[in-house]
């Protein structure tokens, strides 16, 4: 089953888009792994991507930080894919989409995450190096992680 992609700034995700956005983060970001405060203000300096079933439903997502406003480099965050779809390589697409960006929209720039930390193997097949030692970021254990610009 594929996904369509959709790139968003937040003001073009309309109330529908906001509210399938918070929802799918909510699901797995807060009732999964505990609570914490998803929206957290950076939202409307990012770009959305959202992953759609044929019939509308949001499956995946993440979203795209301009530089400067978390790290000096660009940043992802908020990658999440609906429980239904793990494990069948839906995380992978939606990294290569995140960074396919990334590439287009800052060519050459370096891109840092915050990654939980036991998902470090994840990120390493995106060219993502450890750049930090280990702390609690929401309770959760997180690590930096960098990929330079190429």
């Amino acid at each position: 089953m594929p996904l369509a992609w959709v790139w968003l700034r937040f003001g073009d995700l309309g109330a529908d888009g906001v509210y399938d956005m918070l929802a799918l983060r909510a699901r797995v970001f807060v009732l999964e792994q505990g609570p914490f405060l998803d929206p957290d203000g950076a939202d409307r300096s990012a770009w959305h991507l959202l992953g759609r079933k044929a019939g509308g439903e949001l499956m995946a997502y993440l979203r795209l930080l301009d530089p400067g406003v978390k790290y000096d480099e660009v940043s992802i965050g908020r990658v999440v894919v609906d429980a239904a779809l793990r494990g069948r390589g839906f995380g992978h697409a939606l990294m290569r989409e995140g960074l396919a960006r990334c590439a287009l929209t800052w060519p050459g720039h370096a891109v840092r995450i915050s990654a939980q930390a036991r998902l470090q193997r994840f990120y390493r097949q995106h060219g993502f190096e450890t750049a930090s030692d280990e702390y609690l970021e929401d309770g959760v254990p997180h690590v930096q992680m960098r990929r330079s610009g190429s």
